[in-house]
């Protein structure tokens, strides 16, 4: 791998067989990954730096990338997870004044292969219709072998031996190795935390304890090894408030098996949770219910989600190619209200052992799909309505915005200062294709 100090030629490779030649951007050389497209218009430095992006090239669909360069205060993480980057016109010249460098000079820097000059569009409507997809980029002398141009065919047959999304365990390859502590912010720096906050980070962006610092809240971020021995003993002991939070990160929810179980040992502890974007694919499976692959994905900062406890839509920032597989509406065409599949799977077993709710088939209880994507009906959100447990399948810290959804948050300091008052309201008028009803009449 080299760094282009002229423009050198590349090509991106689909598996499918399709290609695109452009020029190199950034570094030169080869790589590989699930290509995917993210319709942000702003902030793709905090897109290039998110966890998230793990082995995913990225496509963006703005066709105009870079004029605000490159700066070391708005990264989400040490370096650039994306293994690869595609752009249509990359800018010539920086023009913001917190510009520190040029994107092309921190792509080049950073080991990351890109291509520019590609038809964006054509590529972006390719995926949408045939759904996401190993991909390849090859520039500079990676293009010749022995002298010769190598074949389209041979550099499909190096696609198609990458390895897939699907069934890929990449949390543990993003997860910080040490734990840390992020002490109360802003109005309350210096003052008694209103609660503390064990963070398993699955692929942490650093905007997320920050926000929950600026309410008040002490975040001790632990690996994504951790057990719950070591979250407990990271909670507070003396009756003031803690809880768990489970952040976004890569890979496929399925494969996620010591994340899953741990967040149940959380759940069996009836210890206040929130997960985000992963952590919401991970809260589905504790509580039994599946996970899919969808065909191409949410990505980019203008997603618009309906919350069903206020009846409010947030238009949001997401990056997720897996979603939870849960009863939206019912039979009427009214939000459902499942009970937790785990407890059935349980109870087929013969296994009534109970917790310490008074009901003995019940482990989880009651769950309600929170929020709902407006453009394809994706779960958006979670809500236990017998645990103190809530999720949501996109980013609420959401460093380049919107912050529609900066709300949760408050959400969570609520569940951890007031558990009483669990679970939300659910009064909002909902209105369905089918019928219009309320959640509060189906409780």
């Amino acid at each position: 791998m080299t760094t282009a100090t002229t423009p050198q030629p590349a090509i991106l490779v689909l598996e499918d067989g399709t290609t695109h030649r452009g020029r190199a951007f950034g570094a030169t050389g080869t790589t590989f990954g699930e290509i995917v497209f993210s319709t942000g218009m702003t902030g793709y430095q905090e897109t290039l730096t998110d966890p998230s992006y793990h082995r995913q090239i990225v496509v963006m669909t703005a066709p105009h990338v870079g004029n605000t360069g490159v700066n070391d205060e708005d990264p989400e993480s040490g370096k650039i997870w994306v293994s690869g980057y595609v752009v249509r016109d990359p800018a010539r010249r920086v023009s913001s004044w917190r510009a520190q460098r040029s994107l092309t000079e921190e792509l080049a820097a950073q080991g990351v292969v890109g291509i520019s000059d590609v038809d964006t569009r054509a590529l972006t409507r390719r995926l949408r219709e045939e759904g996401v997809m190993r991909a390849g980029i090859f520039s500079g002398d990676d293009l010749v072998r022995d002298g010769y141009p190598r074949t389209v065919e041979e550099l499909v047959a190096e696609v198609k031996a990458a390895p897939q999304m699907a069934g890929a365990d990449l949390a543990r390859e993003v997860s910080t190795t040490q734990a840390y502590t992020v002490e109360p912010s802003g109005e309350h720096a210096g003052r008694t935390p209103l609660a503390t906050v064990v963070a398993v980070d699955l692929g942490i962006k650093a905007m997320t304890p920050q926000r929950l610092a600026e309410r008040g809240v002490r975040v001790v971020v632990v690996p994504q090894s951790s057990t719950i021995a070591d979250i407990e003993a990271a909670l507070p002991d003396d009756g003031t408030p803690g809880g768990v939070f489970f952040s976004n990160g890569p890979g496929d929810p399925a494969a996620s098996h010591h994340e899953v179980e741990l967040l149940r040992a959380v759940l069996d502890r009836r210890i206040p949770f929130f997960g985000i974007c992963f952590g919401n694919q991970i809260l589905g499976r504790a509580l039994g219910y599946g996970t899919y692959k969808l065909g191409y994905g949410h990505r980019g900062i203008n997603q618009p989600v309906l919350d069903r406890t206020t009846g409010k839509v947030e238009v949001t920032a997401h990056n997720h190619g897996f979603a939870v597989d849960a009863p939206v509406v019912d039979e009427a065409g009214a939000p459902a209200v499942s009970r937790a599949p785990y407890d059935e799977a349980r109870r087929a077993a013969g296994d009534d052992t109970g917790d310490d709710t008074g009901d003995d088939t019940a482990r989880y209880g009651r769950v309600v799909v929170s929020h709902v994507g407006l453009n394809d009906q994706v779960v958006e959100g979670l809500t236990c309505l017998d645990l103190p447990a809530f999720s949501v399948q996109y980013h609420p810290e959401a460093a380049a915005g919107p912050h529609d959804a900066a709300y949760l948050f408050d959400r969570f300091v609520g569940l951890l200062t007031d558990p009483a008052a669990w679970p939300p309201a659910l009064k909002t008028p909902i209105t369905t294709s089918a019928t219009t009803s309320t959640i509060e009449e189906n409780l």
